[in-house]
């Protein structure tokens, strides 16, 4: 038996569900986190909101579900990218600094996830079995 196996799941656990917990708590959080935008100069606090959210929780729980995982993994790591830039760029706060390396360690780990695929226990990996099996008993012309 692979032990290995597991590997991909746990990963993608282990980054979805404090994307999808940071969502949530966006979600739950409208005042201050549309003010944490504005401060940070970014136009449009009510957009970039629904966005952040969209992307933390929606992104979060795609992947841990394992659907559309490359796309969904890459669009998290421009995310954690551009949060640390935007919201963590100040370098003489040691919290910041911290909060900027996490992001763009969950950057690193998310294309990863783009560069090796959802792994055996995923949405995707079924799916895509299920279209060889459909194109397998399809005959050719």
């Amino acid at each position: 038996m692979d032990s290995t196996r597991y590997l991909a799941f746990a990963g993608r656990l282990l980054i979805g569900l404090p994307l999808a917990m940071s969502g949530l708590g966006k979600l739950a959080a409208y005042g201050p986190t549309t003010a944490m935008i504005a401060a940070a100069g970014l136009p449009v606090p009510p957009l970039a909101f629904a966005v952040a959210v969209a992307l933390e929780l929606g992104g979060g729980l795609l992947l841990i579900a394992v659907y559309q995982a490359r796309p969904v993994a890459i669009a998290l790591a421009v995310f954690c990218f551009a949060t640390a830039i935007s919201f963590h760029g100040n370098f003489a706060d040691k919290n910041q600094m911290i909060h900027f390396l996490k992001n763009v360690m969950m950057a690193g780990g998310l294309l990863q996830i783009a560069a090796f695929g959802a792994g055996r226990f995923s949405l995707d990996n079924r799916f895509s079995k299920d279209r060889e099996a459909a194109a397998k008993a399809v005959p050719a012309h």
